[in-house]
């Protein structure tokens, strides 16, 4: 007799993962349904059904109305859809500013988050003066050795800055910076001067300065960078082609709602 339980375990989950989606999407057309109703609906014992919904339940996917005893979708999927809206708002209202900068610079330039400790690219624009095009969208890179990651590493809460620069940063060139002082060191000038560089620090002969994209409230959610060959984007050159970068995050932060608060003085 052949025994092969994987194979029923991972059906068996695939199964349930139907039948969680399956609630959900009855409670969002009815608006709340009973434990029993639902399992007969999904064609499940009621026993199946309770342990589904007390699984999403945990999760905020869906909660029970103490009232009528019945169950009703949860404020965790509002969360869920919060965040994939914002990742798309966030590249709608970019695209059209990246496009313009990477004419203004002929670089390439991405639009990157920071998400799991690491630079998720969610956006890329290849400049005029791109040899090779190669795309970085979805593509994960360290935080220490990039100018996107530096700058959303500086504007961070101490906090979660400190957790993530906790273990060993690994060393990808000679330039890297791998020593966790000299990078807080680095970090400060970042938060002072607006902007972020590195200079083959991911690569060798790849230099990109970056700066912080903000939201309502002005906290920093991606980075803007523009990035190109060190024999183009010379130290010297970085600071002029910052200040575009910095032009750049700064209209993409009022697209998304950002007012730059002033001081006046009486």
């Amino acid at each position: 007799m052949r025994n092969n339980p994987k194979p029923q375990r991972n059906g068996s989950n695939v199964q349930s993962v139907g039948r969680a989606i399956g609630i959900l999407e009855l409670l969002a057309g009815e608006g709340e349904l009973g434990v029993t109703e639902l399992g007969r609906r999904l064609g499940v014992h009621k026993a199946t059904a309770s342990r589904l919904l007390s699984t999403l339940a945990e999760r905020g996917l869906v909660e029970r109305n103490p009232v009528s005893d019945k169950y009703r979708l949860g404020f965790g999927l509002i969360h869920l859809a919060g965040a994939a809206l914002a990742g798309l708002d966030l590249v709608q209202q970019a695209r059209p500013i990246l496009e313009e900068l990477a004419e203004r610079t002929r670089e390439t330039v991405n639009l990157a988050v920071l998400d799991a400790g690491s630079v998720v690219h969610v956006d890329q624009i290849a400049g005029a003066r791109s040899v090779v095009s190669v795309s970085w969208v979805g593509r994960r890179s360290p935080v220490h050795a990039t100018s996107n990651g530096k700058v959303l590493l500086a504007f961070l809460a101490d906090d979660e800055r400190d957790r993530l620069l906790a273990g060993a940063l690994d060393r990808l060139t000679a330039n890297t910076i791998v020593e966790p002082e000299r990078l807080r060191a680095q970090l400060v000038e970042v938060r002072t001067r607006g902007y972020a560089q590195a200079i083959e620090e991911l690569e060798e002969g790849l230099n990109a300065v970056a700066a912080p994209i903000r939201r309502t409230e002005g906290d920093v959610v991606a980075a803007v960078s523009v990035s190109g060959p060190a024999f183009r984007m010379r130290p010297m050159e970085l600071p002029r082609i910052a200040q575009l970068t910095l032009d750049a995050a700064g209209a993409i932060s009022r697209r998304l709602g950002y007012a730059e608060r002033r001081q006046f003085l009486a």
